[in-house]
């Protein structure tokens, strides 16, 4: 989150390369620009299809003055993984990619389950692996999760079960990590209207439920998710651990 004297909430450390996954669209285009905007030198964006937007995102970035990196494809297979290895020392890992099967559990099946695992929870440790034993003390890995994961929604079964995979994986690596100087937290943000929600069937229910049921007046933006993740990866979250940080307008409050 910008700071109002216009300098930039990220240490001298933190002014290298930051990794957005999933970065050219949505939640994940917010917090790569957001991360250019508070001194952020180099943002590398994994994705895994549309060259234009995140040739676009690109161009937004240059503007911000941070130099962008494509990294294209499946952010669990080992090319992307080997290329994010080449990105050198990170200053931040961002693992905002998603996917998965919106249907019932019972009509889902095992190709399912494992497409969804592999690139919602086992590709945070794999990105882990890949980029830790290179990141200096003060740096920062975040995940974004989603309120599916301690809450049953309508079609959420896998992507629920992966976002809770991911963030009890962010506390086991918030640990191991710790002596290392690297701080490892998630996010779990409330409803957001991106292009992802085109998958889901019952989309109009989701939007219509979260505008009547947010206190807050209001569904939460990618740009809300953007600032508190600016914020965990600042040093003003340095004694923040392992926690996953719920950005939904108070939308889980109400019985």
């Amino acid at each position: 989150m910008s700071n109002e004297s216009g300098g930039s909430n990220l240490s001298p450390r933190r002014a290298g390369t930051v990794l957005v996954t999933g970065g050219s669209r949505g939640i994940g285009k917010a917090i790569a620009l957001e991360l250019a905007r508070e001194g952020a030198a180099r943002v590398a964006i994994g994705y895994l299809r549309s060259d234009r937007a995140a040739e676009e995102t690109a161009e937004e970035l240059r503007a911000l003055g941070a130099e962008p990196v494509l990294v294209r494809g499946n952010i669990s297979s080992q090319r992307v993984l080997e290329q994010v290895a080449e990105l050198g020392s990170l200053a931040a890992l961002v693992h905002s990619a998603a996917t998965g099967v919106a249907r019932p559990a019972l009509e889902t099946d095992t190709r399912h389950w494992d497409w969804t695992l592999n690139a919602n929870a086992r590709a945070l440790l794999q990105l882990t692996a890949a980029v830790a034993p290179g990141m200096a003390p003060g740096s920062s890995i975040v995940a974004i999760s989603s309120l599916g994961s301690t809450r049953v929604l309508k079609n959420y079964a896998l992507v629920g079960t992966s976002k809770a995979a991911l963030e009890a994986l962010v506390r086991y690596l918030a640990v191991e990590l710790a002596p290392r100087g690297i701080r490892v937290n998630a996010v779990s943000g409330g409803l957001v209207e991106t292009g992802a929600l085109e998958h889901f069937p019952n989309r109009e229910e989701m939007l219509r439920m979260s505008r009547e049921r947010t206190p807050a007046g209001r569904m939460v933006t990618s740009e809300d998710i953007a600032g508190v993740v600016a914020f965990l990866i600042s040093p003003a979250a340095e004694m923040i651990r392992g926690q996953t940080i719920i950005v939904d307008g108070g939308f889980s409050l109400p019985a």
